[in-house]
């Protein structure tokens, strides 16, 4: 009997460091649950001579010759300082590579225990890092903090815990409990992202209808504009089967961002949370949208915003620290986006984060709102506050002026506050209904399957960082 050939597994060998240390492949990862082939190192090269990150250097640049993800899982990592100077200079040589990967191939970095010393700083190169629970990362060791600083030694797990990586400093878009969960996620990761930046991300037969209806959507938001909800639930009715990979999604948590399909084509969300801060923007907010959408840009991953908030969160040491130059981030990242682009307000898109949050003069190619949409300047409460502030003063307190304030801000939000206002000038291409929310973003991304939008040439853009 005749057999019939198969074609052979993807797996070309790169090399191995040190005996116990990193070794790496290209082509199909042996302990990956995917078959979607990179350039992948695993192991420990805590210790290690230059040789263990000579090996994930020349991966990295295999994957980028490849053009395949590069997917590096590494147990510890570190220089000792009994190793002498050439695993300092050959960390070096891995951030240079990083650095000619980044925009080119998906980065994706699995941390599975302790990152230490100057090498933790290549977990800001990646795209996006997965640590399990006892991984730690940090630049400065407890000992030497304490040495310099003069303060108490502290807890590893208080400096650079994975929770305080996924809450505090948002260098972990996920940290799950073991490593075997870490790769579960990592295979999900590459079942949305293309291999390349010259590629699309692969869209898949739908079979959850792309004009399905969205009621759970449209009872999810509250008519109050002080109500809060959690706009998770608006994305689960939104995308396919109700499945959305959240990133970073215990930091800077007034922001949703993650991925999923719609209509079989994977997407990146970004979404105002009104339960954390009423859906306000921070500088940790702004910092953490800006860098998601200029990582779906780059690998071609369509953007849909769906906005619901009162503004930036005021206060002295937001502006002290730097509202508008954080704030400023957002701005550039989807002022620059050559990706399609959705935006839905669903209830209130007021002032300047109203315009970050890609307003139809940012350049979307698609804005859509919901009937109880306000988008204005301010709140009709904030305005009548502002506009009427004398003639109010001049009435004597009680019903007279509780009604007189009321009416104004009726007055105000039915001239102001309307979408149909946003419709008539251009700032909105439809009102839809919000049970019809699928249809219309399906609809729209469809139609835009077809985009190509360059940029003009320049040495580099010079973003606010």
């Amino acid at each position: 009997m005749a057999t019939v050939a198969t074609a052979p597994v993807p797996h070309l060998p790169i090399g191995r460091g040190r005996p116990g240390g990193v070794v790496a492949g290209l082509g199909v990862a042996p302990w990956l649950p995917s078959d979607t082939p990179v350039a992948w190192f695993r192991g420990d090269p805590a210790l290690a001579h230059d040789a263990d990150t000579q090996v994930i250097a020349r991966t990295v640049r295999s994957g980028v010759d490849a053009g395949v993800p590069v997917v590096g899982v590494l147990g510890q990592a570190g220089v000792a300082p009994q190793t002498g100077l050439d695993p300092l200079c050959g960390w070096g040589a891995v951030a240079r590579e990083l650095t000619a990967a980044s925009g080119q191939v998906p980065i994706v970095l699995v941390v599975a225990g302790p990152f230490l010393g100057g090498p933790a700083l290549l977990l800001g190169l990646a795209d996006v890092v997965v640590m399990t629970a006892e991984a730690r990362a940090f630049v400065n060791a407890p000992a030497s903090v304490a040495r310099i600083t003069g303060s108490a030694v502290l807890d590893a797990e208080l400096i650079g815990g994975s929770w305080v990586h996924a809450t505090r400093t948002g260098v972990a878009d996920v940290v799950v409990d073991d490593l075997d969960a870490a790769l579960d996620v990592v295979a999900d990761l590459l079942d949305l992202l293309p291999p390349n930046t010259g590629e699309l991300p692969t869209r898949v037969a739908p079979d959850d209808p792309p004009d399905r209806p969205t009621p759970v959507a449209a009872a999810a938001v509250p008519a109050g504009e002080r109500q809060s909800y959690d706009v998770r639930t608006v994305i689960g009715d939104l995308v396919d089967h109700g499945w959305f990979l959240e990133l970073r999604s215990r930091h800077a948590t007034s922001l949703v961002t993650g991925l999923a399909r719609i209509a079989g084509m994977p997407v990146g969300i970004v979404a105002n949370q009104p339960s954390q801060l009423a859906g306000a923007l921070d500088i940790e907010s702004s910092q953490k949208g800006g860098a998601f959408v200029r990582f779906c840009d780059a690998f071609n991953l369509p953007l849909v915003t769906l906005v619901d908030t009162p503004g930036f969160r005021p206060g002295r040491d937001q502006e002290w620290r730097g509202m508008i130059r954080h704030g400023a981030k957002l701005a550039f990242a989807y002022a620059e986006a050559t990706v399609p682009r959705v935006c839905v307000v669903l209830r209130k898109a007021y002032g300047g984060a109203y315009i970050v949050m890609d307003c139809k003069s940012m350049g979307n190619d698609c804005a859509l709102a919901w009937p109880g949409a306000e988008i204005a300047v301010m709140g009709a409460r904030g305005a009548v506050e502002i506009l009427a502030r004398r003639e109010l003063a001049a009435l004597p307190e009680g019903p007279e002026r509780d009604a007189r304030r009321a009416r104004l801000e009726d007055e105000y939000a039915a001239t102001h506050l309307s979408p149909e206002a946003a419709l008539d000038r251009g700032y909105v291409d439809e009102v839809i209904d919000p049970a019809d929310t699928r249809r219309a973003v399906a609809g729209a991304l469809a139609a835009l399957t077809t985009k190509r939008e360059r940029l003009r040439p320049r040495r580099h853009e010079n973003i606010p960082l």
